[in-house]
């Protein structure tokens, strides 16, 4: 076989995975996930790239060092990994010191674990998975791909937060999140529309049970939705977004809850989920619109919140060229994008509804002064790229 990158998206209580073999452009074999990681039962799922090879499994795995051990056996009885030549991770948060993708050393994952109190959701499953792969592949480079780093740059009006100064010396401030994704669409976007479009006011909307904007400007962020955590912005599957502060101080003296009480609530009792009391699932939501009130509520608050983040953007960026929707539900939702833009005619684009319906990579008019695309994101190949790319660069050959 010729020599192939792994690459590693951990979540907080999931692991998605794909594996390509590299040549002039990486070429996918295989993807899936375990998902539910220390939910009891876990779910094992993978397909080949040829659709030939499906397998799906019930595991018990109660951390992400025991998934991935798991799911390197699993690969290496399927289709075998003694030719993986790299393997590459998304890591959610690289803090102020790391604003593009590197080699993994034993210094950045000391480093990695003294920021996590900044993403303690994501970074110690991440560090768990990068030691045990250390173990398994040993000589075998590994490289992180930060979300972090496509914001890194972020004007100093969109980088503060309104705090006393003390606090940016110590790290508080917006970071972003979704990079990987958004670096992706952007590369995308330049590739189907063009390099003038790409380099023109784009908003990049990433819809899926996380979501968020950026504001991009000559191909550079100026704004983004998600602040000094994921929690912030939009309204998203289980998690808030923006809320008023002192609603948190209210429940915490009136309920007494504690701080670990609250980012519970915050990120997996809110959002869709929490208006609805019912499903954080958009699909569950759609199709009970009609019958349920608050179902109906989730929905509309989502694409009113949504909405208004586009019109705060377009501000932002001085008008608007073109708008991408992408993740599951940006994807995937042809009547949550066209409750988004409804009413936003002003800033002068028009859907068409066919191209709309058939979820088509351009949705708008051609008569259209803006842009609106569905990009699918691709976060496993972004990594997968950036890896052969690194790799080549520092003298690597294959």
């Amino acid at each position: 076989m010729a020599a192939t990158v792994l690459t590693i998206n951990g979540g907080s209580s999931s692991i998605k995975f794909a594996l390509f073999e590299i040549g002039d452009s990486p070429r996918p074999l295989m993807s899936g996930k375990v998902n539910r990681i220390g939910f009891g039962k876990a779910e094992f799922t993978a397909t080949s790239a040829d659709a030939q090879l499906h397998l799906r499994q019930q595991i018990e795995v109660p951390d992400h060092k025991q998934a991935v051990g798991w799911l390197i056996e699993e690969l290496g009885n399927h289709v075998g990994l003694q030719d993986v030549a790299a393997i590459g991770h998304r890591v959610v948060h690289g803090g102020t010191r790391y604003t593009d993708a590197q080699a993994i050393t034993k210094q950045m994952v000391d480093e990695l674990r003294r920021l996590t109190p900044l993403a303690p959701n994501h970074l110690p499953a991440e560090i768990a998975i990068i030691e045990a792969l250390t173990q398994r592949f040993p000589g075998v480079s590994q490289v992180a791909c930060f979300d972090t780093a496509f914001h890194h740059d972020l004007p100093r009006v969109a980088q503060l937060l309104p705090l006393p100064r003390r606090y940016e010396a110590a790290g508080v401030r917006r970071y972003g999140f979704h990079g990987v994704s958004y670096t992706f669409l952007m590369e995308k976007l330049a590739q189907v529309a063009g390099l003038a479009i790409a380099q023109g006011r784009v908003i990049l909307a990433h819809l899926g049970a996380g979501a968020s904007m950026a504001a991009v400007r000559g191909g550079k962020c100026i704004d983004t939705s998600m602040s000094f955590t994921p929690t912030a912005g939009l309204v998203m599957a289980t998690r808030s977004g923006d809320l008023d502060p002192g609603v948190l101080t209210y429940l915490m003296r009136s309920e007494g809850l504690t701080a670990d009480q609250v980012d519970e609530l915050v990120n997996h009792r809110s959002g869709l989920l929490g208006i609805s009391d019912a499903s954080p699932d958009m699909r569950d939501l759609m199709g009970r619109m009609a019958s349920d009130p608050r179902a109906a509520d989730a929905v509309e608050v989502f694409c009113y919140q949504a909405r208004k983040w586009i019109g705060a953007f377009a501000a932002a960026l001085g008008g608007l060229d073109t708008i991408v929707f992408s993740g599951g539900i940006g994807e995937n939702a042809p009547d949550v994008r066209n409750r988004i833009c409804a009413g936003l005619s002003f800033l002068a684009f028009d859907l068409d509804h066919d191209r709309n319906q058939a979820n088509a990579m351009k949705i708008s008019t051609e008569t259209s002064q803006s842009n609106v695309w569905v990009i699918p994101t691709d976060e496993e190949l972004m990594i997968a790229n950036t890896v052969c790319r690194l790799l080549t660069t520092s003298g690597n050959k294959y």
